[in-house]
């Protein structure tokens, strides 16, 4: 059956499509008895279903994460889509094309690696260059980075997205490190590759994304740390003070005892990558909220990790023409994909002449009063 994905719905659409089943439960009705709660996914996105009748005999003939085959009407509730389903059953395998339903990087996944490879093998420290030759030499260690996510759902959180969280700290790592003296830039970079390495076995991605029971006892940055560790033992010669920076590097990469690392960042190395990482996840996390199907007006939904609405007006959004927006360039890096994705979601507005405070003549206007004019003016 074709598949109709959530990034293309409308209000008042009837809907007969497949999903990956994220949630159920079953809720009270105010009128009594009760109701079939599900949130819905699939690669462009989430929405939420009701089912207010008949479902008791359907209901447990499928569970999280399966694939089910829903028929439904799409509505509009508190500027939200939502299905009205009508009717569910399970998917048999032969219906199911598992990439439908995995949120997966716009980048190609061989392109970037081979630009992180090569970034590694301009290593100046022999053994830093080494070490990452070694780790990327398995191969199932390496198909799983290029799988895993970054995130369940703070940042990067689809297939692919560990590798490009990756390679654009390790870009981001370069250009701040040549900004300051006395940086050790392969160090730096070193550790941009591997700081959130742990997580291609803390996180589990075959069908919906959650946590390993390695995850969730250890967690990445032990496990990762864990892992460089072994493999630096089998370099000859490599360099304890090395070694005892690298390790600093990941186990202080969270910025803060209260975001989970056993140790504050005492190397100035340490300290860009913690801020570094912050950065870029949280601008990724920001333009994917601004870009959002469905999202109207000029705020986004309020996010977990910014515990706040995000303003979604760009200023440097293309203005309105009757000819297509031109595709990006093959050869566009991943920041600068990412800023014009978020620049095409600009919403519709209207543009308003900016107010001028109230300058009196002859006397001195402080910023003080030049603001209780504006106030009064509004």
């Amino acid at each position: 059956m074709e598949k109709i994905f959530v990034r293309d719905f409308t209000p008042n659409q009837n809907i007969s499509t497949t999903f990956l089943v994220k949630s159920k439960e079953l809720r009270a009705k105010k009128t009594g008895g009760q109701f079939a709660m599900l949130t819905f996914a699939d690669r462009t996105g989430d929405i939420s279903g009701q089912w207010w009748d008949g479902f008791e005999d359907t209901i447990d003939t499928f569970d999280k994460d399966d694939i089910v085959f829903v028929r439904g009407l799409v509505n509009m509730y508190r500027n939200h889509l939502q299905i009205q389903i009508h009717r569910m059953r399970p998917c048999q395998p032969h219906e199911v094309d598992l990439t439908h339903y995995f949120p997966t990087t716009r980048f190609d996944v061989e392109a970037m690696f081979a630009e992180l490879l090569g970034i590694i093998r301009g290593f100046q420290n022999p053994f830093l260059r080494q070490l990452l030759e070694n780790i990327f030499a398995n191969e199932e260690t390496a198909q799983k980075f290029k799988r895993a996510p970054a995130a369940k759902t703070m940042h990067h959180p689809y297939l692919g997205g560990l590798l490009e969280h990756t390679l654009s700290l390790v870009k981001l790592a370069k250009k701040v490190g040549q900004h300051y003296d006395g940086i050790d830039l392969d160090l730096l970079q070193t550790g941009a590759v591997l700081h959130d390495f742990g997580k291609i076995d803390e996180l589990s991605y075959d069908r919906a994304f959650g946590y390993t029971n390695e995850g969730q006892m250890i967690g990445h940055l032990v496990m990762e740390t864990i892992m460089v560790s072994d493999h630096i033992k089998q370099i000859d010669g490599f360099p304890d003070e090395l070694r005892r920076h690298l390790l600093h590097l990941l186990l202080a990469h969270h910025g803060k005892l209260e975001y989970g690392s056993p140790k504050l960042p005492s190397t100035p190395e340490a300290l860009m990558l913690a801020y570094l990482d912050d950065l870029d996840s949280k601008v990724e996390a920001m333009q994917r909220l601004i870009a959002e199907p469905h999202s109207t007006g000029d705020w986004s939904r309020i996010s977990p990790m910014f515990e706040r609405p995000i303003y979604r007006v760009r200023t440097n959004a293309a203005p309105a023409t009757d000819q297509p927006a031109a595709e990006p360039a093959e050869s566009t890096s991943v920041s600068a994909q990412a800023s014009v994705a978020a620049a095409n979601a600009r919403p519709e507005t209207s543009a308003a002449p900016p107010r001028k405070p109230n300058v009196r003549s002859n006397s001195f206007n402080t910023p003080f009063e030049a603001l209780a004019d504006l106030v009064k003016s509004e």
